[in-house]
């Protein structure tokens, strides 16, 4: 897919174009014609009798009366010089004189307006360097590219220039002398070879900003492009590019030059670059998981520790398991540095700002692989390794923000507390002032000097089993990867029909699978699918039958399981004496609401008081027979999500169900008084979306009741069989939507977020209160005000309460929905 020209572009093009000048210096004679507007004669026609050719330079527009061309500056061209119109907008833009040349009227041009920036007797490695210079140069000259670098958060000038960025816009061609002449087939043919070139006649690399690879020499021996065309994208064409045949080159080729001793591996080069441009200069990266070339290899076996930033998907942490052996195996020291599921380096830098200080602390908090024995040179002693010191994360329970980083003997001690270099400056300060509170914390940290004897325990391979991964179930047996889907369907029958996904992993095998729909309990079936899965593969039907039987085994274990009734009530919290006299003190004192506003500022909730008492009472009526109903709508990071977590923080765990989604029939399967009396929150409310019919039924009638088929163990014959979720229930949701489910929504109290700036500023100024002194100790003594709470609310019990004064009261009447508006 050709890389489109930006609409602004041609806009400008058009606007800085001076046409009375372009067309007179085709030889045209133009004359005053009007307040505004030149004649001449027309070029495209034989125009003899009178000129017809008007010229509007401040409309930037021509037109011949006689023969109907018409059109803009950019089209004179294109029509006059016979040349397309990428070709015309070329010559405008970046043509500067040549673009006011004389020109013939030529019907179709073979020779380019615009200068070649190749010289054809030039060798490889010039041509190659001369090709990324014009990419360069182009990349520089393309706001639609820069824009999407921004999107990164990698237009930076200095990252721009040290690496040579640019952008391949299918200008090139046009300045490349045509196929048809000896010099323009010369240049085709080499840049072939070169593999920047296709048969087809167009750039490789079209649509994509280029990143040069180098060699050990410093010379440009490859490319790498990523394609920001969407439309391309769309029409499942690759990402990433590379010219074809085996990867040559690398990215970052001086950050291995000896003395290196640490070196950041990520998966992709975007990644790589968002680390060099967040300060890491010792970084460098494959080329995709299954890129992992020979040449980076043996530039990687010379230094001593490896961080592999890989993406945190299956197929990063396959790549993960499979490298840090490898390095292990040479003796080098391998890190695991951890994103969030689904992240990516780039990813995780754009949405954790700033971007320098949140790698920083995923870098020294890296996951520790090993450090395999390298081979001793003969008649050489080898040391033994020196012992690694880990890193800890201390972490902000109630925002999950990163506290200062310190190593474990620290830790251990209590003593010798320093912030790692890679903290900010601010955490210093906190650091020194809560030594002393931190140190009995974790004085019970410490291993008795008998324990730290010990050798470590090594305990035998488990047997592989399912993993539950979204609505699939995966076995990995050594890089055979089986996926089970549709295993929920097969829960009250006698059959194990599901669809059976085989896929190899690794570099040889990264394209071959096989996939069926097969019932796992018929030997025939099982059969077949070994058979089928032998010829797709290349595996060996003895090892898949092998692998059959295992997964047999798992899948009826699994769905025993999923069909093990789930009715796990949560044992009753006994209090003793003194807790119990301790929430029935505060329950008793005057002043009931004034005391909840101000343990609800004790708890850390900034403003929302009255969201947050409201919420409250409406977890306070899960006793009820009809409990009330809270959504929380805001925008994102408006902080719903946290008002929900601070409400749910003073309400026993026993009596409190949290879940991030739901699928449609997950609630009908619940253990009957699973739910009863209790509060049931889900974080958005788009998570429930499957799930909303159930939620507005238990809502309303208080239960929930579904039959289906299931087998009679006595006959053996298939039955109904009945499941029943009893209510009532208090169901609390957030959402960013701004038109919700008006069935869900008119059960419901709906609290909005005060997204104010002033609230924003109350926010900020109570986060930073935290890092102090003062505010840890608040942040201990929370939690014995929470367990109070708690304790007070495992004493409530429902009481019919009389209202004298509700025959006076008056609601709104004028829509329906009032009646469960005025109940609320």
């Amino acid at each position: 897919m050709a890389w489109r020209i930006p609409e602004s572009d041609i806009e400008r093009v058009k606007r800085s174009t001076d046409l009375r000048a372009l067309v007179q210096s085709r030889g045209i004679e133009l004359k005053k014609h009007g307040s505004k507007d030149w004649i001449g004669r027309c070029p495209f026609h034989a125009d003899q009798d009178s000129p017809n050719f008007i010229v509007s330079p401040d409309k930037g527009l021509f037109h011949c009366m006689a023969c109907g061309k018409a059109g803009n500056a950019i089209q004179f061209v294109e029509q006059h010089d016979g040349v397309s119109f990428r070709h015309a907008f070329e010559v405008l833009a970046h043509g500067q004189s040549a673009a006011f040349a004389a020109q013939p009227l030529t019907k179709q041009s073979t020779v380019p307006r615009l200068p070649c920036p190749l010289d054809p007797a030039a060798d490889d490695a010039t041509l190659l360097r001369q090709v990324a210079a014009y990419y360069h140069e182009r990349l520089k000259q393309s706001a639609s590219a820069r824009a999407y670098l921004a999107s990164r958060g990698l237009d930076s000038d200095e990252l721009i220039d040290r690496f040579q960025l640019g952008f391949a816009d299918r200008t090139l061609g046009l300045r490349l002398p045509h196929k048809n002449r000896n010099e323009g087939e010369t240049l085709r043919t080499r840049l072939a070879q070169l593999g920047l070139w296709r048969n087809s006649g167009h750039e490789h690399f079209n649509g994509c900003i280029t990143v040069p690879l180098h060699d050990e020499a410093g010379n440009v021996v490859s490319f790498y492009g990523r394609r920001v065309s969407r439309p391309a994208a769309t029409r499942g064409e690759f990402k990433h590019l590379y010219p074809p045949g085996p990867h040559r080159g690398l990215l970052n080729r001086q950050c291995l030059l000896p003395p290196c001793d640490e070196i950041i591996l990520c998966e992709a080069v975007f990644d790589a670059l968002t680390f060099y441009a967040s300060g890491f200069h010792n970084v460098t990266c494959l080329f995709g998981t299954e890129g992992f070339s020979d040449e980076l290899w043996e530039a990687l076996k010379k230094v001593q520790r490896v961080k592999l930033a890989y993406d945190a998907d299956d197929a990063g942490e396959r790549a993960a398991q499979r490298d840090a052996e490898r390095f292990r195996a040479h003796g080098v020291e391998v890190f695991r540095v951890k994103f969030p599921h689904g992240m990516d380096a780039n990813e995780y830098a754009q949405k954790v700002q700033p971007a320098d200080k949140s790698l920083a602390l995923l870098l020294n908090s890296a996951q520790w692989l090993g450090a395999g024995q390298a081979k001793p040179a003969p008649n050489a002693a080898s040391p033994p390794p020196e012992p690694l010191k880990h890193v800890a994360m201390v972490v902000d329970e109630l925002t999950g923000d990163p506290l200062p980083i310190v190593d474990k003997e620290s830790l251990e001690t209590g003593v010798g507390w320093s912030p790692s270099p890679f903290v900010p400056a601010p955490y210093a300060e906190v650091v020194a002032q809560a030594s002393s509170l931190l140190a009995a914390s974790v004085s019970s940290l410490k291993p008795d000097a008998a324990k730290e004897e010990k050798p470590p325990v090594t305990t035998a391979p488990t047997s592989p089993t399912l993993e539950q991964r979204g609505d699939a179930w995966f076995m990995e047996l050594d890089g055979r990867e089986y996926r089970v889907a549709g295993l929920e369907k097969t829960l009250g029958t006698d059959a194990l029909k599901v669809a059976l996904r085989l896929r190899l992993g690794g570099p040889s095998g990264s394209d071959r699978f096989h996939l069926d729909s097969v019932d796992l309990c018929r030997d025939a079936e099982r059969r077949r699918f070994i058979e089928r899965a032998a010829e797709e593969t290349g595996l060996t039907t003895d090892l898949l039958k092998r692998d059959v039987a295992r997964l047999l085994l798992a899948v009826e274990q699994a769905q025993a399981e999923l069909a093990r009734p789930t009715e796990n009530v949560a044992a009753a919290v006994t209090l003793t004496p003194e807790e119990r006299d301790a929430a029935l003190t505060w329950l008793r004192q005057p002043n009931l609401i004034g005391r909840l506003r101000e343990a609800f500022h004790q708890a850390g909730i900034i403003g929302e008081e009255s969201n947050t008492l409201v919420a409250y009472l409406a977890g306070v009526s899960r006793k009820l027979e009809r409990p009330l109903a809270i959504i929380i709508q805001s925008a994102s990071a408006a902080g719903k999500t946290t008002l929900m977590d601070a409400v749910l923080s003073f309400f026993p765990e026993e009596e409190r169900v949290k879940y991030s989604a739901m699928t449609g029939q997950s609630l009908y399967y619940l253990g009957e008084t699973n739910l009863k009396h209790k509060i049931l929150a889900v974080v958005e409310e788009a998570g429930a979306e499957k799930a909303s019919y159930a939620l507005k039924l238990l809502q309303s009638e208080g239960e929930l009741t579904i039959a289906s088929t299931g087998k009679d163990p006595t006959t053996g014959k298939m039955v109904t069989q009945e499941y029943h979720v009893e209510g009532p229930v208090m169901i609390f949701l957030t959402t960013t939507a701004i038109d919700l489910d008006e069935e869900l929504q008119n059960r419901c109290l709906t609290l909005a977020v005060d997204e104010s700036a002033e609230q924003t500023g109350r926010i900020h100024r109570v986060q930073r209160e935290r890092r102090t002194l003062a505010g840890l100790l608040a942040h201990e003594q929370r939690k014995d005000l929470l367990t109070q709470l708690r304790n007070a609310q495992r004493l409530l019990s429902p009481l019919a309460v009389v209202n004298p004064f509700a025959p006076a009261l008056t609601f709104a009447t004028a829509r329906t929905r009032n009646r469960r508006d005025h109940e609320k």
